[in-house]
């Protein structure tokens, strides 16, 4: 299976999760950014579930005017290809400058995610 996340924001997502489960009321900044390059979609992903570590939490974005919060299985997006048989790739250089409330308020308006 492709390797969608780093070491270092898997434990940042487990964390995160873990602070969520604990009944934490957290409003992480994301801690990376997925997409699929010849498609529109886009996941900024904030958490993972420490039960299974496989199931995400985040602003999921498929491209269709209407992202929103919820999860999914990074499994199910390394078995992701686009239109062009590219897979779901991590953005190297994305750096969260918001919370993920914030940019949820933004994609919400703008029909997408705009950054």
């Amino acid at each position: 299976m492709k390797t969608l996340i780093t070491d270092e924001q898997r434990a940042q997502l487990l964390a995160n999760g873990r602070a969520r489960a604990e009944g934490a009321g957290i409003d992480p900044l994301p801690v990376v950014k997925l997409f699929t390059p010849d498609a529109h979609a886009t996941w900024l992903l904030t958490e993972l579930d420490p039960e299974d570590g496989d199931t995400a939490y985040g602003l999921c974005d498929l491209g269709l005017g209407m992202p929103e919060e919820g999860t999914v299985r990074l499994s199910e997006l390394a078995s992701i290809v686009g239109p062009l048989k590219l897979p779901v790739e991590r953005d190297l250089y994305f750096v969260a400058t918001r919370t993920l409330s914030e940019y949820t308020r933004l994609a919400q308006r703008n029909g997408s995610i705009i950054d």
